[in-house]
């Protein structure tokens, strides 16, 4: 069985940003040896309108096709969005592939076999202090379940946007939090509590209550 992750090479072979100029490659992993598979070049700037770079990252997603394991040294923004909204798993990872593809796949099925072990399992996640607003400790429940990420905990209920304020204790405001916000239409507000310790709000102005 083989097994694919892309990533995005700068001129040096290194993993590279997304925004930026750069290569992807795809490397395939068959008999536990790893080859390029294919590669395209990518060019994402700054300057680019919101419409061009969502053209561009359906161009790279349909290159990428069943492989859904993506290595940037730094993925922010639209373009990172775009990756996960494709289903993608993106890891930060500098280096070169022949340095990090190995470890990344071996993250990725950890990663796996901890969603699978829990589909069983209820999830922890927000509870309804007062109609319509609920709170989560995101460092109680890691503290308490090693391996649970934050998206495991609050995606699917930021999705279905069933609250008024949801306020989130972390350690750090995951980006994706940020972005799933603003793809929604929700307002965050934050504060530092104490060191490693963020307080977050995150509001919902079409809130019905239904």
């Amino acid at each position: 069985m083989y097994c694919e992750i892309a990533t995005i090479l700068g001129a040096d072979g290194m993993s590279s940003s997304l925004t930026g100029s750069g290569t992807i490659a795809v490397f395939r992993r068959n008999q536990g040896v790893w080859n390029l598979d294919r590669e395209m070049s990518f060019i994402a700037t700054e300057s680019d309108s919101l419409a061009t770079l969502r053209k561009k990252m359906a161009d790279l997603i349909s290159f990428l096709g069943e492989c859904k394991i993506f290595v940037a040294n730094q993925a922010i923004g639209a373009l990172y969005y775009e990756l996960m909204k494709a289903g993608c798993s993106v890891f930060e990872v500098s280096g070169k592939p022949v340095d990090f593809l190995e470890k990344v796949l071996q993250e990725e099925e950890q990663e796996q076999a901890k969603i699978a072990a829990m589909r069983n399992e209820p999830l922890p996640g927000p509870y309804e202090k007062s109609p319509g607003n609920f709170f989560v400790s995101i460092k109680e429940i890691q503290g308490k379940t090693p391996g649970i990420t934050s998206k495991q905990i609050l995606l699917d209920f930021m999705r279905e946007g069933k609250f008024k304020t949801l306020e989130i204790i972390c350690d750090h405001i995951p980006p994706w939090v940020e972005m799933e916000s603003e793809q929604r239409g929700y307002k965050i507000e934050s504060e530092k509590v104490r060191v490693n310790e963020v307080k977050m709000k995150v509001i919902n102005p079409s809130f019905t209550g239904k």
